[in-house]
């Protein structure tokens, strides 16, 4: 009945310690996400990253196209608008 015991107590706390280690290990992972010894994992990242630095440009370049074309349709409207009023005005 003790050897019961004691093996059970071995086991609860080999299992505890097992846990108990996870998160930390998890915690490190998380906190170097740049440094992988993997080099399929590291091309990704490199990836990843030529990806988000090209969506910052697009999206940048999309503002200043946003803002040309809305200063045209600006331009546009005022003519269209000066045409009417001198076509209604005869």
């Amino acid at each position: 009945m003790n050897r019961l015991k004691a093996t059970l107590v071995a086991a609860t706390v080999l299992f505890a310690s097992h846990a108990w280690a996870q998160p930390a290990a998890q915690a490190d992972q998380g906190a170097a996400p740049s440094k992988h010894n993997d080099e399929i994992v590291q091309m990704r990242m490199e990836i990843a990253a030529a990806n988000k630095k090209y969506n910052q440009k697009v999206a940048a370049a999309r503002k200043v196209y946003n803002h040309k074309k809305s200063e045209a349709a600006k331009e546009r409207d005022a003519a269209v608008a000066a045409a009417h009023n001198g076509v209604s005005g005869q």
